[in-house]
């Protein structure tokens, strides 16, 4: 087996830079979230790019990994330079949102948690929620610049710098 490296680098004491790739999946007017369940915030699914494999390759290896099913990518979105605060650290992320396709067997539910699983130490849980501005500010889903462009989504990529509070070393 090869050995995997997520795209990462720390420097202590707290500061970290990463690469995250997430899908949005749309149906019934919905798009699909997720959680760790000991988190209070959604976010939309993917998670760290490898070395090694590009921005779609990291996409369909997540959802195969937490959804268990195998996706197809759609347009790229965003390319997001986001800065922001997690767990008492610094972090830089460079973020690629595309749109997503769940197959057709997939389960909806308008409210309910549709599929848990585990990843790594993390309990994950997903669910539907309405692809409104309202509903995504209500269950606090970053980053937050999607929550106002959900309604509209960008018809080619959109490049942008996200800044989540002040990140300044104090």
């Amino acid at each position: 087996m090869t050995k995997r490296t997520r795209i990462r680098i720390k420097e202590k004491p707290r500061k970290v830079f990463q690469m995250r790739v997430a899908g949005l999946a749309f149906l019934n007017d919905h798009v699909l979230v997720h959680r760790a369940t000991h988190e209070k915030f959604w976010s939309f699914p993917g998670g760290r790019a490898e070395i090694g494999e590009t921005s779609v390759e990291t996409l369909k290896r997540e959802m195969v990994e937490e959804l268990g099913v195998e996706v197809s990518v759609g347009p790229l979105l965003w390319v997001v330079e986001n800065f922001y605060e997690y767990e008492k650290k610094k972090l830089q992320e460079l973020g690629f949102y595309y749109r997503m396709e769940v197959p057709e067997r997939f389960p909806f539910h308008p409210s309910d948690i549709i599929h848990r699983n585990r990843d790594g130490k993390n309990d994950l849980e997903f669910r539907w929620v309405e692809a409104t501005t309202d509903a995504l500010v209500a269950l606090d889903i970053p980053p937050y610049f999607i929550a106002a462009e959900i309604e509209h989504l960008p018809e080619t990529p959109r490049h942008l710098v996200w800044h989540d509070g002040d990140l300044d070393d104090k």
